[in-house]
């Protein structure tokens, strides 16, 4: 059941998630649902819905069918780690996940997720991910989930650009990029042009901002990619897609 759906404010909504505000948030409890079942989860590190595996399902369910065995990842905005860890189970121990995270509270459950299962294949890159390398502020947001760059913020983070760390021999080239960066989507496509152009990637996308969204599809249908909506919602309003390079059309 996607529980993630029924609204927390609803009497229902209410009477369901009242029993889990009893689990203490150390307990480390087993995902229920997905390709992530069985696998470990620190209550405490974000909502319920990550161990009951409703969280982001429509993402989850297009991960669990899109990634093969043996590929690389980029998760970009991992936050406490949920899609790293279900991008290491479904590439396997002969692919690589990179997990990009500027975040000292989220890297340190993403460190603790991976460690408690093992999986070795994840290397954790502290930092966000934009058009150019160095520092800037970051705006922790109303939650751990939603802090993004900003031009002013509670703290300053290391920055990358994925072309630069490519071109040094950081990072191995990718087949996915997850991307979840509260809005900072398109300056961190920017800095990926040419690993675009080259590698073409497929890419699970989330756009918050409206005119990060625009310009997002605008990048993207320029060098040469179509999509495939997760939300329902038209292309104007949709915040969840898969964007495919056209030389990967399937049926």
């Amino acid at each position: 059941m996607n529980f993630s759906k029924i609204n927390y404010r609803s009497f229902l909504g209410k009477l369901l998630r009242l029993p889990l505000r009893l689990i203490p948030k150390t307990m480390v409890m087993p995902i229920l649902q997905g390709r992530l079942r069985g696998k470990k989860w620190i209550v405490g590190a974000g909502e319920h819905g990550y161990w009951l595996g409703s969280y982001e399902m429509n993402k989850r369910q297009a991960f669990e069918a899109e990634i093969e065995p043996g590929t690389v990842i980029y998760d970009i905005g991992a936050n406490v780690g949920y899609f790293s860890l279900l991008a290491a189970v479904l590439t396997g121990k002969e692919g690589k996940v990179f997990a990009f995270e500027p975040l000292p509270r989220n890297i340190e459950f993403l460190r603790k997720h991976i460690e408690l299962n093992k999986m070795a294949q994840i290397s954790v890159i502290e930092a966000a991910v934009s058009d150019h390398s160095g520092e800037a502020y970051f705006d922790l947001g109303a939650s751990s989930a939603m802090g993004h760059l900003s031009e002013a913020g509670e703290m300053r983070v290391r920055m990358v650009c994925l072309d630069e760390m490519l071109d040094k021999g950081e990072l191995l080239p990718p087949d996915y990029i997850k991307l979840d960066v509260e809005g900072a989507e398109y300056e961190a496509l920017q800095g990926a042009r040419h690993l675009l152009k080259t590698h073409r990637p497929v890419l699970f996308l989330d756009t918050h901002n409206r005119n990060a969204h625009h310009l997002t599809i605008a990048l993207l249908e320029e060098m040469g990619y179509r999509f495939s909506i997760l939300d329902g919602k038209d292309m104007q309003e949709t915040r969840e897609l898969v964007a495919y390079p056209e030389e990967s059309q399937r049926d």
